[in-house]
């Protein structure tokens, strides 16, 4: 074989080497950027009216939440979605992505759906995944959002949500605190607001020295097509009995994975949580 035969045969392979890599370069980094957070705000709140524009340290609530989730940059865009003409007014002092929604919704998770189907109208295009942060979560951290975009993008789930291991025996029976179960590869089995698992022949006050518990943090992130089939559901039985709209998406067959994560979110329900806060 000639040697000019030889240099073109090593140009070819190189080429072609170059050009798959930069194929699977391409696809991994539309993967990874094609995520999109909404946080959705709405006004009325019969726990804490007005809850989104409280100030905390000098600045809104809400802004807290859009900053802290600008500092994950997997999330490559994101939108704030309200239903509240002062919450949008506020919203457009930091920042124009911004989308007013129905004040009709029941669930937060029916407002990311218009706010995402706005989105890619707007757009033309769909993202590949949607996380879901809570309005009311001025100090979600970087590395949680993280936790739940990787928990999208390396186990089977239809939606990816955060636990956290819980050892405060008040915690475990408080009803406003939801528990969760799973398996050994972190597929959520079942949310309750009761304690659980039951711990038997055991002292309540003993029960998290015997076996793991873990609290939920009400963070979810979801393949975009799971999300929008999400809307068609009708209320269900176990999600009724406890008021807990996963269970909606668990009957139905939608497989919910957790990430385990060892910070504890700072959520702010009430007017006396803020206060505490500023203690």
């Amino acid at each position: 074989m000639s040697s000019s035969v030889t240099s073109l045969l090593i140009i070819l392979i190189l080429s072609l080497f170059f050009y798959f890599n930069k194929i699977q370069f391409l696809n991994k980094k539309s993967q990874f950027m094609s995520v999109l957070g909404i946080i959705p705000a709405r006004y009325q709140s019969s726990r804490f009216p007005g809850k989104p524009l409280v100030k905390i340290a000098g600045k809104s609530m809400i802004q807290r939440v859009y900053e802290q989730v600008g500092k994950y940059k997997g999330i490559s865009f994101c939108t704030i979605a309200t239903d509240d003409q002062r919450i949008f007014d506020h919203c457009l002092t930091f920042t124009n992505e911004v989308v007013m929604t129905s004040p009709n919704h029941l669930t937060g998770t029916d407002r990311c759906i218009e706010a995402l189907n706005s989105w890619i109208e707007q757009h033309n295009e769909q993202p590949n995944y949607v996380v879901n942060i809570q309005g009311d979560e001025p100090f979600i951290h970087p590395t949680q959002l993280q936790l739940v975009h990787q928990c999208l993008l390396n186990t089977a789930a239809d939606v990816a949500t955060l636990v956290f291991e819980e050892t405060q025996t008040d915690r475990l029976f408080d009803v406003n605190v939801v528990k969760v179960v799973k398996t050994k590869n972190n597929r959520a089995l079942y949310f309750s607001r009761q304690a659980i698992p039951f711990v038997r022949n055991q002292s309540t006050n003993d029960w998290a020295t015997h076996t793991s518990f873990f609290s939920h943090i009400g963070l979810y992130g979801f393949k975009t097509e799971v999300l929008l089939q999400l809307k068609n559901l009708k209320p269900s039985a176990l999600e009724l009995a406890e008021s807990l709209e996963q269970l909606r998406w668990m009957e139905n067959g939608f497989d919910v994975y957790v990430a385990v994560t060892d910070r504890k979110t700072v959520g702010i329900d009430t007017p006396e949580d803020l206060d505490r806060l500023r203690l």
